[in-house]
């Protein structure tokens, strides 16, 4: 049985406004009701209100659809191919092995999309939402992994019920696997770590990109990130800021892939990777601030307790923890990613979307003060907080 901690919303621990309620109500009575629905479609003034949510509702019944034709064009390599140049129906036809007859209806459906657009003589190119597409393979690799995704999504109430004889999603998880042995050690898998590993790496210059965005790291001098990975982060962050010492802390088949790829870029006297399990081992010491990049989220509450305590011990006095990862909008703000994140993580089989103020409230439980959120330019992949150790023992 997978336990997944969901903390109540805001919103529902307001006291009951009774005329706010009945308000509601009317309001609801009204907005399904047939004959105000054929008033605002005859009138002039309100039809296009009424079209245009009418449009919402339809692109949510055909999401599915559109995610699958954007599927098959990441995996028929269609918006590469046209990058590199715009190509006629015949030419994608032949070089993605299809019938053109049915290839015709994927690029039609693309183009409604904004993936592709005509380009002349019959010839499709890159629309606007293709571009970025085709320009970042990371952003490929979680496309095609969502492929994972929509198998657990089929019947997305035995999910919630936790129905699903074996999720294909937690399958991909590594942390998820049961503890065992009279030690209560983790087993890890490596091919599953490995595999895990590969698509965050992909994946990572997104957050990081916000990240170095974002945060001055001109004031410190050693920088650990843990859950670091194969250091995507860290590489970009060696490059960014040539002054920091760098450390990276993860499993250790993880980490010994990271130190690899940190003696193959030349970075080996400036960065170096330990192995180790988070939950368990204390972290290294001597950095002024530790990064926790996308990992909060992915696991339960008193995991995340135990990180952020493990961090607040490694950490000097007076020194900064920097957490980075998608966060749940609050009560009014408009909601970003939340509704993708919500269940995301629920097929993961562990950890769960927190808002700014949850995450503050861990840290404040944990030792940390003066806890910052930062803006940051693409909000919707991730949120910055920062925290800092109190100068002076308590």
């Amino acid at each position: 049985m997978k336990t997944l901690d969901l903390a109540k919303p805001a919103a529902l621990h307001e006291r009951p406004r009774p005329w706010r309620d009945n308000l509601d109500a009317w309001f609801d009575r009204l907005l399904t009701s047939p004959a105000v629905y054929r008033w605002t479609v005859s009138n002039p003034l309100t039809r296009w209100i009424t079209r245009r949510r009418a449009q919402q509702v339809f692109d949510l019944m055909a999401g599915f659809v559109h995610t699958q034709v954007l599927l098959a064009c990441v995996r028929l390599r269609i918006l590469e191919l046209v990058c590199e140049s715009p190509r006629t129906l015949g030419e994608l036809a032949a070089k993605c092995q299809v019938p053109a007859s049915a290839l015709q209806r994927l690029l039609e459906s693309a183009r409604a999309l904004r993936l592709l657009e005509l380009r002349g003589q019959g010839r499709y190119g890159l629309g606007p939402l293709g571009a970025p597409v085709a320009g970042h393979p990371g952003l490929r690799a979680m496309i095609e992994h969502h492929a994972v995704l929509y198998q657990d999504l089929q019947d997305p109430v035995a999910l919630l019920l936790d129905q699903l004889p074996q999720g294909q999603m937690a399958k991909y998880w590594p942390y998820a696997e049961a503890e065992s042995g009279t030690t209560g050690e983790r087993r890890w898998q490596p091919d599953q770590v490995s595999r895990y590993s590969n698509l965050m790496s992909a994946s990572q210059p997104f957050v990081v990109d916000e990240v170095i965005a974002t945060y001055a790291f001109t004031d410190h001098r050693c920088v650990l990130d843990v859950g670091g990975g194969q250091g995507t982060f860290v590489s970009k962050l060696a490059r960014h800021a040539p002054h920091l010492q760098l450390k990276l802390f993860d499993l250790p088949q993880v980490a010994a892939l990271a130190q690899a790829s940190f003696e193959q870029q030349g970075l080996a006297e400036r960065a170096s990777a330990v192995g180790g399990d988070f939950l368990r081992d204390p972290l290294p010491v001597g950095a002024d601030l530790i990064t926790l990049v996308r990992v909060a989220h992915d696991h339960p509450d008193e995991h995340v307790k135990a990180i952020l305590r493990a961090i607040h011990a490694a950490l000097p006095l007076g020194g900064t923890l920097l957490l980075a990862e998608p966060m749940a909008q609050a009560a009014g703000e408009a909601p970003l990613g939340d509704a993708y994140f919500h269940f995301y993580l629920l097929a993961m089989g562990s950890g769960r979307l927190r808002s700014v103020q949850e995450l503050t409230e861990m840290l404040s439980e944990v030792g940390f003060s003066n806890v910052e959120p930062l803006p940051n330019p693409m909000p919707m992949q991730t949120r910055i907080l920062v925290a800092r150790k109190s100068k002076c023992l308590p």
